[in-house]
């Protein structure tokens, strides 16, 4: 950090309270987009024809389904840049406004520089173990038929898994770089209307969603061009169309991989500041949130970009990648048993679907439209209201193009009314998450009585408040499940009876059925991204607008529309659980499958009976509760550092609370940057190792027995009781951090006593209990339960 932290040409801080230096000498921009930045305009525009005319052309020699493909994902990132233009046209507001921002975006990015390169590093690293593992494998009868071997199987996963994991840290940085640019403009729209603030966080974070679910699809279709032209798939002595898309499994692992220490290590950053400032801040000196007197407040708006944005950008990034290839998978293998004539429509479906959430979405974006007004008074409409108007609209369309999606792709002479069957599948998946977005909204959102009686807790102390937060954050797991539970056996009674008979006559459309719900549940993951993004956009704006002290009726705003964005994470969080939940369930699946391919044994049912494979259930369900102790062990150990050096400063500089001297800034940041970049691995290694180690463990125990299945048995029970407890210990850490953050945000309403009361406290005191809960552990757990499905499928051979 620069040495203008502490001092420098600024000026005596009581002279001048507003103003807020840089925090490095220069922003930081990634080397790849610096390369294009330096590039002649009209050389840069001739290399992008060209790029495109090329993905076009392997599109049209691949299907007239993936140039359908390669059109929409085009045209969304022409509007994504139609987004961008109208939030960077709108003013940043007065120079103490603009320099706040620019300290917070040079902080996010400096951590991103040095987070992304320290996952690049091990990305490297694992991509070598990985070869090394494929290159001494064995293959399927398939592969060998189709003269795939075993060096052209390694080659292909590692540069798939490299290309997932560069386009999930794309993800993450378009995520944060709307964000720390679109936050002042909030905050200076905010001084003028509720509608202008409310639009700009709205379509910053579209911009954001478009960019990040347009890249999914079109990551996993150009892989999916490439890979069919450059084999000569469906050609004589060549492999089938229905094998392609388990050679894309390592993009999804590379995915998974960036999302899961991209969440733990902003998630770290985010919540060791938050608590750091709020309890030394606001509880100890009585000062309010983000008051510019605070030490880590820079710190703590910092993190809501790496933690909420960049994270939830490639978190989601990879939900949409697992979720398209393991829905591939199951539809070639399902075309392949049913021996249907142009499987192609099946393989394809999921690309199809996601280029469709682009155009509904957009136009659930652009129906927002905030307030009305009436005469010379402006009448604020409730932020969350519009936003589920923009929501209903999103479904709507997305309805009418899933069902025309399915008549389109899904049908077959062989069963003229599957088709039919797959539409009321996507249609149990949307429902399913329109509940979720409801459930999540009702346990976290103050509105509602779950929040209101935990705010009423907190009038009677710090202990009966942390007990009510527990106690509505274990109730919380109960309809979730619920939902969930129908939507998996509704779906996969509908594929079941939709016709669809293997070789045998036996029905086999159920897993597929399922995952069609899967698809319809992420039918909407643009606009359901957009709403996450508008949560930390609309906080960064609230912290600008109190560090440069503008009037309390702008203050007002932005803190509804913080309010609001809390409940807009907490539901987002939810949707993204329910997503996991049955993602996780087609991975299991295509895991099995895998297997039996590989092992040439038929492999449909894990026997928990058999001791070993009780103990590797035993074993996942540890493995979720140990890597959520460490990840909010992490946060606490981070946030002592924070605290720590919030209260040397208070002391050292008793200044500070007079105007008289200025707080360093850049300290806190340093702390929580450094902390979470060393924290992150330790949970992050578990995650890795723990499946690997666990299945070759068991294999080696498999052969002295005479067991040959027996490792990957273990494994598949492993990744079962993993997954349900995962979903029900992030069910309950995000909604109880949720609602313990807006019950906080009900009593500063006024409510029970209002701010600097004894109530405040003891609900600050819960907040703080629940942030790393809501925003470290939380998000963390369903990012690992996709990825414990995703490592077991890449290393499925390891087990045999």
């Amino acid at each position: 950090m620069d040495d203008d932290m502490e001092n420098g040409s600024l000026g005596a801080f009581q002279d001048r309270p507003r103003r807020f230096p840089s925090m490095r000498s220069k922003s930081y921009t990634p080397l790849v987009f610096r390369i294009f930045m330096g590039i002649n305009v009209r050389v840069l525009f001739f290399l992008l024809l060209l790029v495109v005319g090329a993905i076009f052309y392997m599109g049209a020699r691949t299907s007239p389904i993936i140039v359908f493909v390669f059109s929409v994902c085009t045209i969304s990132f022409f509007f994504s840049v139609y987004l961008t233009k109208w939030v960077l046209a709108k003013d940043e507001g007065p120079p103490e406004m603009a320099e706040i921002s620019d300290a917070i975006r040079d902080g996010a990015e400096g951590f991103f520089k040095t987070q992304y390169g320290t996952i690049s590093k091990m990305a490297i690293l694992l991509s070598l173990v990985i070869l090394s593992i494929y290159l001494f494998r064995s293959t399927t009868p398939q592969q060998e038929s189709s003269g795939l071997g075993r060096s052209a199987c390694a080659y292909i996963t590692v540069a798939a898994f490299l290309l997932g994991a560069l386009c999930s840290g794309v993800a993450g940085y378009v995520g944060m770089w709307v964000s720390v640019r679109a936050n002042v403009r909030v905050s200076s729209a905010a001084r003028r209307s509720a509608r202008e603030a409310l639009q700009i966080a709205v379509r910053a974070g579209g911009f954001s969603a478009i960019v990040v679910v347009g890249m999914a699809v079109v990551g996993v279709a150009i892989l999916y061009a490439t890979f069919y032209v450059w084999l000569g798939v469906d050609s004589p002595n060549s492999m089938k169309v229905t094998d392609l898309p388990l050679l894309l499994v390592g993009y999804g692992f590379g995915a998974s991989f960036v999302a899961l220490f991209a969440q733990l290590g902003g998630g770290i950053y985010t919540k060791a500041a938050d608590v750091g400032a709020d309890l030394v801040g606001k509880v100890e000196q009585g000062i309010p949130e983000d008051d510019p007197r605070n030490p880590a407040v820079i710190a703590d708006l910092v993190g809501d970009n790496v933690g909420d944005c960049a994270a939830r950008g490639a978190d989601l990034f990879e939900s949409i990648a697992a979720e398209i290839i393991s829905a591939m998978i199951l539809g070639g293998t399902m075309a392949q048993r049913c021996k249907i004539e142009d499987p192609t429509g099946f393989i394809l479906f999921p690309l199809v679907v996601h280029s469709f959430d682009l155009v509904v979405s957009s136009i659930g974006i652009l129906s927002i439209r905030g307030t009305r007004e009436s005469g010379a008074k402006i009448v604020i409409e409730d932020p969350m209201t519009i936003l589920q108007k923009g929501y209903s609209v999103t479904i709507f369309f997305a309805v009418l193009t899933f069902g025309l999606s399915t008549r389109w792709l899904l049908y077959t002479e062989q069963a003229p009314s599957a088709w039919l069957n797959f539409a009321l599948c996507g249609l149990v998946g949307i429902i399913t998450a329109y509940a979720f977005v409801w459930i999540t909204k009702y346990y976290t959102d103050y509105k509602h009585e779950p929040v209101r009686i935990l705010a009423a807790s907190s009038s009677t102390g710090h202990g009966t408040n942390i007990i009510a937060g527990i106690s509505l954050g274990l109730e919380s797991t109960a309809l979730p499940v619920l939902v969930i539970s129908i939507a998996i056996i509704s779906a996969f009674w509908l594929g079941h009876t939709s016709g669809l008979l293997d070789e045998s006559g036996n029905p086999t459309g159920g897993l597929f059925g399922t995952a069609v719900a899967t698809m319809g549940m992420l039918s909407t993951a643009a606009y359901v991204l957009t709403m996450d993004m508008f949560g930390p956009i609309a906080d960064n704006a609230g912290g600008i607008v109190e560090m440069s002290q503008q009037p309390e009726s702008v203050r007002e705003i932005t803190d509804v529309l913080d309010a609001v964005g809390n409940t807009t994470k907490a539901t987002t969080k939810g949707f993204a659980i329910g997503s996991a939940a049955l993602a996780s369930f087609l991975l299991f699946s295509a895991y099995m499958d895998e297997v039996a391919s590989f092992a040439q044994i038929p492999f449909k049912q894990v026997d928990i009976a058999i001791p070993e494979v009780f103990v590797g259930g035993l074993l996942g369900s540890m493995l979720i509760f140990v890597f959520s102790a460490w990840a909010c062990a992490a946060v606490g150990r981070t946030a002592q550092e924070v605290v720590k050096e919030v209260r040397r400063q208070f002391i050292e500089r008793p200044g500070i609370m007079d105007y008289k001297e200025k707080p360093d800034y850049g300290r806190c940041v340093a702390i929580v940057a450094s902390a979470s970049l060393r924290e992150m691995i330790k949970p992050g290694a578990l995650a890795i190792i723990s499946p690997i180690l666990i299945g070759f463990v068991f294999r080696l125990l498999g052969h002295v027995t005479d067991q040959p299945l027996l490792g990957a048995k273990v494994v598949a029970s492993m990744l079962m009781f993993a997954t349900v407890a995962g979903i029900l210990m992030a069910l309950f850490l995000n909604t109880a951090g949720g609602a313990w953050d807006n019950a906080k945000k009900f009593i500063e309403t006024g409510a029970h006593g209002g701010k600097g009361s004894d109530s405040h406290k003891a609900a600050i005191t819960g907040d703080t209990v629940g942030d790393p809960f809501k925003d470290t552990a939380g998000p963390s757990l369903h990012v690992l339960i996709k990825m414990l499905a995703t490592i077991t499928l890449v290393m499925a051979p390891v087990f045999l």
